[in-house]
């Protein structure tokens, strides 16, 4: 079956790579991973409207960040929290909890995991806890205002984050296919 099928090890031959590499270019990869991150969140103020379809777009970033390595992922993550600061505050109570966490822990999943189904509900279950975070502890309404929080709506909201967890794993092999090529070629 699909989802049981181990995810190759490419993955783990491109860390090795990428930790053979010196740390200045580490560093300067981890910058512009957040620097991409903090931009594509912080649209959403920018522009209004059609920035709201490109602020999910933020999780890449931290993704392929940890899928190099998980401290400079971490790395990548708490620098895109700190330029958050300065460029878009409201985005700060969102994006660690949720598009973040999710590229953090679907990365870090990858070192951890072999199969994609493994991957993929990691990636679920620390979205699912971000966005129950926000609305239970924080009181922070992130679906909206309207929308009332039951029990079918978590199984559901389960169901979602799985999806779309299933969806950034994928993503994140096709890209991470095409960069391991420009990182090897510089190697």
């Amino acid at each position: 079956m699909y989802f049981f099928k181990p995810i190759s090890d490419e993955v783990r031959l491109s860390q090795i790579i990428f930790n053979k590499h010196k740390k200045t270019m580490k560093l300067i990869l981890v910058s512009i991973f957040a620097c991409i991150a903090a931009i594509l969140q912080a649209a959403p103020g920018f522009l209004p409207g059609i920035g709201y379809f490109i602020s999910p777009l933020a999780t890449a970033p931290i993704l392929l960040g940890s899928m190099f390595s998980i401290p400079f992922g971490v790395m990548t993550y708490l620098l895109t929290i700190m330029l958050l600061f300065i460029l878009q505050p409201t985005e700060l109570i969102v994006f660690p909890f949720t598009t973040g966490l999710l590229g953090l822990g679907i990365g870090a999943s990858f070192s951890f995991f072999r199969k994609r189904l493994s991957v993929i509900a990691t990636g679920a279950i620390l979205l699912i806890s971000g966005v129950m975070s926000l609305l239970f502890i924080f009181h922070f309404p992130v679906l909206g205002p309207a929308v009332s929080v039951s029990f079918s709506f978590l199984i559901t909201g389960f169901l979602l984050a799985f999806i779309y967890s299933w969806f950034w794993v994928e993503v994140a092999l096709i890209i991470f296919k095409r960069l391991k090529m420009i990182l090897i070629s510089n190697h």
